[in-house]
């Protein structure tokens, strides 16, 4: 871990890859601290995949369904409650539309000691498979799926 930043691991679930709208919104530290939020969905602007592995895993967290309204302060805080000191917070995501999503959600107004890092070519795919294997942990749920790949980033893909 680099001690000047504090990585926190994103994914997002959404409606299709044509015009996506989020759905869900997974986030993670290195430290395992989580925000993890469901938004209302149009049911007609969703993929056959997301109606058929996605929609089903949503629901269980009552706590986490939120309005689209209140979203961009929730984040807002949570991010400023893992943020340590003076320290940059770096939202690492392995898909360029986990961070447009991301961005939009928070109409722009990103923290300047806020960045984002696409890290898919630090994801070690084979410990990103573990993680839900050894967890009993589906994937395609935003949470499961940024816990995942915070356990499988590596630097370096040699360390282990």
């Amino acid at each position: 871990m680099n001690s000047a930043v504090i990585n926190v691991f994103i994914d997002t679930e959404f409606t299709d890859f044509v015009d996506p709208h989020l759905i869900s919104l997974g986030m993670v530290t290195e430290g395992e601290e989580v925000f993890y939020a469901e938004l209302p969905y149009d049911i007609g602007r969703c993929s056959e995949f997301v109606k058929e592995i996605v929609l089903p895993m949503l629901g269980y967290a009552p706590e986490a369904q939120i309005g689209r309204e209140d979203l961009c302060e929730k984040i807002l805080h949570w991010l400023c409650s893992v943020r340590v000191g003076n320290l940059d917070v770096r939202i690492c995501y392995d898909f360029q539309t986990d961070w447009d999503l991301f961005v939009g959600v928070l109409r722009e107004r990103i923290p300047s000691w806020c960045s984002g890092r696409l890290v898919a070519d630090r994801i070690s795919e084979p410990l990103r498979c573990e993680y839900h294997r050894l967890n009993l942990l589906p994937e395609h749920h935003a949470l499961n799926d940024a816990k995942a790949n915070r356990y499988a980033f590596r630097e370096s893909l040699g360390e282990r």
